[in-house]
């Protein structure tokens, strides 16, 4: 190996470790029987009966892979019956399915906006947006978080350009577990006529009459132009998907999007998991005003104990710890004490806001908000 090359890798990493930073890969056993609070498949729907069986039905039919990039055999019909569902659950008359939300959003502000567009991006997007607008050429402003105030003033300040201004947001942000009015965006988008891109990956399940996401809990179905969400967290399945009102969209991204042109193509046992999981979505209408108050109940039960986290009824909940090593410590007597969490830092998160990021499910216990407390009180501050 080039002896340049190994050492700025050693350098680099040598940064991170000294900043408690560094990551590194933990392999989860099948029978961890640790209470789970930190991955994102906020329904118990990875192992729930009606998908895992819809999952193995389409294995003996199609088979463990697409076998090919979607324009060449990939796709099937069990992805179009997905893309169909989609649009027609979530209000829009296009859809494209991706391999990964990271593909989804790269793919679009990559591939939508151009040289000579604005983007205005809220501060805390994530990374596969920020990523994709960063390779479209577009100018980026962001906003402060959850700010629309400020949004409306750079909107007043953009001048009239031959271009496009795009606004960014997310419906439930990953790392906060908060988001923006939905229908105050909707009532800005109507007066200035940008172009709406919104993630909805972690209100998808959690919130709606049909559990379609924030849309349509906060009455504004389908008022993004575009729509990014993915088939891996309440969805509990694997892949992502792209929904717009315009055909030219779905069109753009078939033809040139390398993300979505050039991979092998989803499998057709995600897409059969994901269609039997949006059923079993839409049949707990009366469980998400249940799981939504349990966020409620956590929170407060956190904040009681002198705990500070924001207020909402996401799964999301962020246990803000600040100091790196810190967080290290917390995550730590957490999992050895029964819990599987999460340390996150930054550059994941801004500087000083190391956090736990707690991940709500359905099916969780009501013993376990009150272990989860008792360990965190017994944990030097």
């Amino acid at each position: 190996m080039n002896v340049a090359l190994l050492q700025r890798l050693r350098k680099s990493l040598g940064e991170r470790q000294g900043s408690s930073l560094r990551r590194k890969l933990v392999a989860r056993a099948a029978d961890d029987a640790r209470i789970n609070l930190a991955d994102n498949d906020y329904l118990g729907l990875a192992r729930d009966p009606v998908v895992v069986e819809a999952g193995i039905a389409a294995l003996r039919t199609w088979g463990a892979s697409s076998s090919a990039s979607p324009l060449v055999t990939g796709y099937t019909q069990l992805h179009q019956q997905l893309e169909q569902t989609l649009t027609a659950w979530q209000g829009y008359a296009h859809g494209l399915v991706l391999n990964t939300g990271f593909a989804a959003n790269a793919a679009v502000l990559g591939g939508l906006p151009k040289a000579g567009d604005v983007v205005l991006a809220d501060r805390l997007v994530h990374a596969s947006m920020l990523e994709g607008i960063m390779a479209s050429g577009a100018r980026l402003r962001r906003f402060p978080h959850n700010d629309l105030d400020a949004l409306e003033l750079m909107l007043h300040e953009e001048p009239a350009l031959d271009g496009v201004i795009f606004v960014v947001t997310e419906s439930v942000y990953s790392m906060d577990g908060d988001g923006p009015d939905l229908r105050r965006l909707a009532s800005l988008r109507q007066r200035f006529g940008f172009c709406w891109v919104l993630d909805e990956a972690h209100a998808t399940g959690w919130y709606g009459e049909t559990g379609s996401g924030m849309q349509e809990h906060q009455g504004v179905l389908a008022a993004a132009d575009i729509v990014v969400g993915t088939l891996g967290k309440g969805l509990g399945s694997q892949g992502a998907y792209v929904l717009s009102h315009a055909s030219e969209v779905r069109d753009t991204l078939v033809n040139f999007a390398g993300e979505f042109v050039y991979s092998t193509y989803l499998a057709p046992v995600n897409a059969a998991t994901a269609l039997a999981a949006i059923g079993r979505v839409r049949e707990l209408v009366e469980e998400r005003p249940r799981l939504q108050a349990m966020s409620v109940e956590w929170r407060d039960a956190l904040c009681a104990a002198d705990f500070a986290v924001p207020a909402g009824d996401s799964p999301i909940i962020p246990l803000i710890l600040g100091d790196s090593d810190v967080t290290l410590r917390y995550a730590e007597t957490l999992r050895s004490s029964g819990f599987m969490v999460s340390a996150i830092r930054p550059p994941t998160v801004p500087v000083r806001t190391g956090r736990i990021r707690i991940s709500l499910r359905r099916g969780l216990d009501a013993s376990a908000l009150p272990s989860f407390l008792s360990v965190l009180k017994g944990i030097s501050r």
